[in-house]
């Protein structure tokens, strides 16, 4: 590991009309300061934020994810979030090319359901309802929805990993939006969370844009 300390941009990811909330996410644009595996989850759960992610080459866009306790080799947030930061239009993850573009004040990626990890998809009757729920014990992961408005695609939703590393509920979760829009077949409008925002669309070769807000919170240093 190198012994100069590191400095790591954290980012509000999905956020809000208002561009509050979003999930909060660590990138380290020098990943090679933390060149192993266990490296790099040790600082994710000492970061302990949802995800952490490892940029290993900044012009190329290659990327390396960890939330807590396990590595992903794909995330939503994370990746957005690092496509905005680092302004590139592919960015590279050991699932494959994740294409991205900037709309005004939005930043889009396109991904393939495939990619996701698997996640419960759990329809309730009203928002409400996704409202009142109590987090639920460790062992599953829930993806709680319910429709806001059908006809216009609006849905609110809440997520609980249910992994039992710190994170109780996710504030805005790009790759369970990405398997509710390819189960409904359709563009999706989310309120998740405490306010967070995540607009999907499909299309017709079977990928999924995924966008939203980021917002830069601040950047931490001195992390060994």
């Amino acid at each position: 590991m190198n012994s100069t300390p590191a400095a790591i941009d954290v980012l509000r990811v999905f956020c809000g009309p208002d561009n509050g909330h979003g999930n909060t996410l660590g990138v380290v644009r020098d990943g090679a300061r933390f060149p192993d595996p266990a490296a790099r989850q040790a600082l994710a759960k000492h970061l302990g934020y949802s995800e952490t992610v490892f940029v290993d080459d900044p012009e190329r866009g290659v990327l390396d994810i960890y939330t807590p306790g396990l590595r992903l080799p794909f995330a939503g947030h994370p990746v957005v979030g690092a496509a905005w930061l680092l302004d590139l239009e592919v960015l590279e993850l050991c699932v494959g090319e994740v294409f991205s573009r900037h709309d005004g004040e939005f930043t889009w990626i396109t991904a393939h359901p495939k990619w996701a990890p698997p996640r419960t998809l759990r329809q309730y009757a009203s928002a409400a309802e996704v409202d009142a729920l109590a987090v639920p014990a460790p062992g599953e992961w829930v993806y709680a929805w319910a429709w806001q408005d059908e006809a216009a695609g609006r849905i609110r939703a809440r997520a609980f990993p249910g992994r039992g590393d710190g994170i109780e509920e996710d504030e805005a979760t790009g790759a369970a939006a990405l398997l509710l829009s390819e189960r409904l077949g359709r563009a999706l409008n989310i309120a998740q969370g405490r306010g967070s925002q995540l607009l999907t669309a499909p299309s017709p070769d079977g990928t999924i844009e995924i966008g939203g807000r980021v917002r830069l919170a601040g950047t931490l240093t001195g992390i060994p």
